[in-house]
């Protein structure tokens, strides 16, 4: 089971995600329509992902993307947006994040995007994992 911390300035567009991400998968979300919120929630607690609008009041999208990484670099972040351009989504992207998804998305796109995000961030573990029981075993 995953933690996932979703943001958009639209609770009803956090409210439909919550509602299929956790019908569908066994990952729990928290949501908040507040960016800065966002911010000190990934200070406090721990997730495996985060979703978030780029056009948002406050912060947008590409502030928190680069906060959320400064914070833990292998946490994933997933940039969903309405107003998607090649230019932005390669700016994402090149700011590290996992993926870019344009709305109106479906239920099977987000669900995979998501399922395929967490398979990488079990893999990132467990190659740290093995890399510190190699290192330790090592003389």
């Amino acid at each position: 089971m995953g933690r996932i911390l979703a943001v958009d300035d639209e609770l009803d567009m956090l409210t439909l995600l919550k509602m299929m991400v956790e019908g569908y998968t066994d990952h729990q979300v928290s949501i908040t329509n507040n960016p800065m919120e966002a911010s000190e929630l990934l200070d406090k607690e721990q997730f495996d992902l985060v979703l978030t609008d780029l056009k948002m009041p406050g912060m947008d999208g590409m502030e928190l993307l680069e906060a959320a990484k400064k914070k833990d670099e292998d946490l994933l972040v997933m940039v969903i947006t309405a107003y998607g351009s090649l230019e932005s989504a390669e700016e994402a992207m090149a700011k590290g994040a996992f993926d870019f998804i344009t709305k109106p998305f479906r239920k099977e796109q987000i669900l995979l995007a998501i399922d395929k995000a967490m398979r990488w961030r079990e893999m990132v573990r467990q190659n740290k994992e093995l890399k510190k029981r190699l290192e330790a075993t090592t003389p």
